[in-house]
């Protein structure tokens, strides 16, 4: 990373914990120079409009995102051509048992990138010229459309879609929803069996394994 890179970066780490403390309206430059702890003016320097901050930010969770799948041995890249190999029930378990611990950081120590990610993308309801800086989502699709195909899914294409939703369903429920007074706390090991329960039961069902 050059020390270009690395300055938006540190930019756009301020600029999520602004959004998960006050959201949208948090949001500014000014704001943004001061959680980061550089000199006034830096963030337009280097972001010079709202729109250039926002996508930087979006840019930054995916970095992210795709860091804590890596590191949990979760697909990530495009898959190779030809038929995926296929999977036996113990993998879908082993990636049940991956996502759910993705899923319970994002619940805690990464809780901030979570709730910024929602207020970006309800800003993008307001604003249709941010649609598609949010299109990073589509990787996870085709991520998932992948695993299951090589699952033995009848409709990966649309099983994945459907699977991409339930887990996000599943996060926002758990950080802001019923789940959040209902579900076992964050962070424990009951939480992330519970986690690892409901993502298995949806990998089963749409796979007959």
């Amino acid at each position: 990373m050059n020390a270009r890179d690395a300055r938006v970066a540190a930019l756009a780490d301020a600029a999520i914990a602004l959004l998960a403390e006050g959201g949208m309206r948090a949001l500014t430059h000014r704001g943004v120079d001061a959680r980061a702890g550089m000199p006034l003016g830096t963030t337009s320097a280097y972001l010079r409009t709202r729109q250039a901050l926002i996508e930087a930010v979006v840019r930054r969770l995916a970095e992210l995102d795709r860091a804590d799948l890596t590191a949990r041995a979760l697909p990530t890249g495009t898959p190779p051509p030809g038929p995926p190999p296929r999977l036996t029930a113990a993998d879908l378990d082993r990636l049940a048992a991956g996502a759910a611990e993705v899923l319970d950081r994002w619940l805690t120590t990464d809780r901030d990138r979570t709730l910024a990610r929602y207020a970006c993308l309800l800003e993008a309801v307001h604003r249709p010229e941010l649609r598609p800086v949010l299109e990073h989502g589509t990787a996870l699709r085709e991520q998932a459309r992948a695993l299951l195909a090589g699952a033995g899914a009848a409709d990966p294409r649309r099983q994945g879609d459907q699977f991409v939703a339930f887990v996000d369903g599943l996060l926002f429920d758990r950080l802001v929803g019923a789940g959040a007074l209902s579900a076992p706390p964050p962070g424990t090991p009951e939480s992330r069996a519970d986690l690892q329960t409901a993502v298995r039961t949806l990998l089963h069902a749409f796979t007959g394994t």
